[in-house]
């Protein structure tokens, strides 16, 4: 279906968008935001690149039987492998290094403010080159995602934060055009392969461009010093990262258009900020639970059926 038939903008009758799709995407972004906001701890123990290439290493194992070709899939085309590179490459292995490399650097308060731009930069990106017509609920859903987003971060305590730098918030920046390319050219991707086969080939695209930098860090470490518990934390990094999230995400991508997937971006910060109330000790404040409310309200509003 090429992009101008987007449900959102087809004339006549507008088929429902099933429920099962908007759950995929939620849950990915979820997912997301919880290793995201988890992966600080791993930063502490692995080298960012050494990181990446045990994460890419460990998915490419478990999703081995993925590989191979469906009966009822065409063999992929030149344009179709190009696709799969740059989704790897953005949304995978860019996207993977500016957020440890970011975050390293970076303060959570300005983490949460960049991160919440996600929608509004999905938005742009589908309208810019998949010609998605942004609709008035859309708008007002990104609206509502990125001022709740805002309201969490506002809310943080400065107390304790940790310092900010320029090159860390452009590296954050950085990871959020990467992930809002991820999301546009995964849309033209879902036509044509299955998720679980986009999943395991990013992820061999992105083991093969970072294999050199995590073989250069991989000499001289202490593996034998890693704790049991930094490990299991590795490996469900590793699965949630490259495995789950990636097929949730391709599976409900399938039937969304890219303009209202990008509003569920906003499930990454919001879960990031979770994990730090849940596991980390962090009050929750009235403000934040205003700031869910508005992101929530704008998930319904990008999700409400059109009229016909």
């Amino acid at each position: 279906m090429p992009p101008s038939s987007s449900p959102h903008i087809a004339r006549g009758p507008r088929l429902r968008t099933p429920w099962t799709a908007y759950a995929s995407l939620a849950a990915s972004m979820a997912l997301v935001g919880s290793y995201v906001g988890l992966s600080k701890l791993l930063v502490l123990v692995f080298p960012i690149f050494l990181l990446a290439w045990l994460r890419f290493g460990i998915a490419a194992v478990a999703m081995a039987h993925w590989v191979r070709r469906g009966g009822d899939e065409a063999p992929l085309n030149a344009h179709d492998r190009r696709l799969l590179f740059w989704e790897s490459f953005l949304g995978n292995f860019l996207f993977s290094i500016c957020m440890l490399f970011g975050i390293a650097r970076s303060s959570a308060l300005a983490a949460g403010v960049i991160m919440a731009a996600l929608p509004a930069v999905v938005a742009l990106m589908s309208w810019a080159f998949l010609r998605e017509r942004i609709t008035a609920p859309v708008l007002a859903g990104i609206a509502c995602a990125v001022a709740g987003i805002a309201l969490v971060s506002a809310s943080k305590p400065a107390a304790g934060a940790a310092d900010s730098s320029l090159i860390g918030n452009l590296l954050l920046v950085g990871a959020v055009c990467c992930e809002a390319s991820y999301v546009v050219i995964g849309k033209r991707l879902t036509g044509k392969v299955s998720a679980k086969r986009i999943s395991a080939l990013v992820n061999l695209w992105g083991l093969a461009l970072v294999t050199p930098f995590g073989l250069w860090q991989a000499f001289g470490f202490d593996f034998g010093g890693v704790a049991a518990g930094s490990w299991a934390l590795l490996v469900f990094y590793s699965l949630a990262a490259s495995m789950v999230a990636v097929w949730l995400w391709m599976t409900g991508l399938k039937h969304v258009p890219a303009a209202s997937a990008g509003v569920f971006t906003v499930m990454l910060p919001v879960s990031a900020a979770a994990v730090g109330v849940l596991l980390l000790g962090e009050r929750f404040s009235l403000a934040q639970a205003a700031a869910f409310a508005l992101a929530m309200a704008g998930v319904v509003l990008a999700t409400r059926p059109a009229r016909a």
